[in-house]
This record gives C-alpha cells, structure tokens and sequence, in this order.
C-alpha cells in the first residue's frame, strides 16, 4: 500500500511529464531514490526506462549526467584523466585533472545514469563500486574525493539473453534494487501511441498495436518489437493512403530490421506480412476493435 503523500507524487509525476501507467514502477523508484539506493531498471528495449530516469531526476531537481555502455569504457574514462600539458607545467594539482561523468556527478550530487549498464567492461562495472558502497572516489595523485549529498546512480540492463552484454557482478548487484519493466498493456500502449502521434485516427493506432504485439507473442520471435515501433508504424501509416496495401508497405519499412529470429533462415519480410495479414483478419470495421480480435483468436 502506498502513503496518501507517495501516491500524490506518483500522480504528480505522471502528469508533469505525460507517464502512461507506470504507477507502481515510479513508486518504487520514488522509495528507492529517498532511501538513497541505486536503481537498476531491467527490461526490454523500448519499454521507457530512460525516460523515467530522466523524469524521476527532473523531479527531484537533480542534475542528470547520461553514459551509455560500451566495451570502450573503461575506468580511467568514468573517473577522469590527467591533462599532459598542464601536469608538465604545474604538476598534478586540482587544476589538471579533467573529471568523468562519474566524478562530476559525485562530486556535484548529480544522478548518474548509465544506459544499458551490461554493456560495461568488468574494469568499468568495479570502478562504480567505492562511490555506491562508501559515496568516495579514489584518484591517483590527487587523493580521495567524496560524493556530495543527492549523489545517486540510475543503471538500465537489457535483459541477460541479450547478445553483447556482460554479467553483472555480484557485489555490483549487490548495490542496486531492481525495478522490472514490461511491456504496456494494449490499451496503455494504444494511449501512448495516440499522444506521441498527433491527430493519429483510432483505426491506425489500434491497429499499429496490434501488429507489433503480435511480433512479441510469435513462436519463432525470440525478440520482438518495442513499443517505440507502434509510435513508427502508426506515424507512418498516417501518412499514407489506400486500404490494406498501405500497412503491408508501413510494417516492411518499420518492423523487419527490429525483430530477432531464432533462425537465420526465416524470411523476415515474409513473417511480417503474416503477422498484419492476421491482425487485418481480424477486423471488421468497428472501433474500438477488441472485440472483433478477440473473436479472431
């Protein structure tokens, strides 16, 4: 049960920033926040985990420090370097060390978030461990750096069967509560695509939902597509004319490059059009349409 004061927030920072469902999720991101425990949000791609990051720290009137993982980055790249030419000429003092985003958010109390935080390298993933454990920063030379009150690391993961991600650490886990993300409901996901698409008609996105839901329930799917691909295919489609021929050619320009099959052999093109061939199917004319998909499955 949340507090009368914690629901009232929730609300509040749902119609602040235009937050379709996604009360119980920012409930516990609000607890976590206030207790001052690091969040890790886990989900697929797409489902909003970045912008409820940025929402929260809006919110709570914090600076907002964005990373996204990659092997690339490593630690000397999170804490920061020393700059050549002013260590030559005055040595290493305060004034030639060049901080990273890690330090700058520690050092300015700032929520430092960092995008699919799988994709960090071991090296990376230990550097964050002295700042979330003790709020300190260990810099050669320069000594021990403490994180300003408000300090708060915000981390994203895709889920673990994703191809090109390290598992994380257990003491890193260990420093984190997880929040999990779904995907919307249908009719959530509907109200999303209609307030990201102006003026879209109810047909198109009601239509444009169900197409890509069916991506994400299709047996030989093993990743389907996101809801940022119902706001593509119902932008699309809204600017074309014609009957059914026009969702065939929308769905071909927007969905095939973003579903992952578990064979290499599966025409994806092909897979595409049975998915809006069964959802056209399934309509007859009616809005809303649930009922006449519902009588088509």
């Amino acid at each position: 049960m949340l507090t009368k004061e914690l629901s009232r927030e929730v609300e509040e920072i749902r119609r602040r920033f235009g937050i379709v469902g996604r009360r119980e999720e920012l409930a516990k991101m609000l607890i976590a926040a206030r207790g001052r425990k690091h969040i890790l949000l886990e989900g697929p791609v797409g489902v909003g985990k970045t912008f409820l990051a940025r929402a929260l720290a809006e919110y709570l009137c914090r600076d907002f420090i964005r990373i996204d993982g990659d092997e690339r980055l490593d630690e000397n790249k999170l804490l920061g370097y020393w700059d050549p030419p002013i260590v030559l000429k005055m040595g290493y003092v305060e004034e030639a060390f060049v901080p990273g985003p890690l330090t700058r958010a520690a050092l300015s109390g700032s929520i430092l978030f960092i995008n699919e935080l799988n994709r960090l390298p071991e090296s990376a993933q230990n550097a964050l461990l002295p700042a979330m454990d003790e709020g300190i920063i260990q810099i050669p030379h320069l000594g021990t750096l403490r994180a300003k009150e408000g300090f708060l690391i915000i981390a994203t993961q895709n889920p673990e069967e994703d191809i090109g991600v390290y598992r994380l650490s257990e003491a890193l886990r260990d420093r984190f509560v997880l929040i999990k993300l779904g995907y919307p409901s249908r009719e959530e996901e509907i109200e999303i695509v209609k307030a990201q698409v102006p003026d879209v008609e109810e047909s198109i996105a009601e239509i444009s939902v169900d197409i890509v839901r069916k991506t994400r329930e299709h047996p030989i799917i093993i990743r389907g597509c996101s809801v940022r691909s119902s706001i593509d295919l119902a932008r699309i489609t809204s600017l074309m004319d014609g009957g059914d021929e026009k969702w065939y050619t929308s769905a071909l320009m927007t969905l095939p490059q973003r579903i992952e099959t578990g064979d290499s052999s599966v025409d994806k093109e092909s897979l595409v059009k049975e998915l809006v061939r069964s959802v056209l199917g399934g309509y007859k004319g009616d809005f809303p349409i649930q009922r006449d998909l519902q009588r088509s499955r």
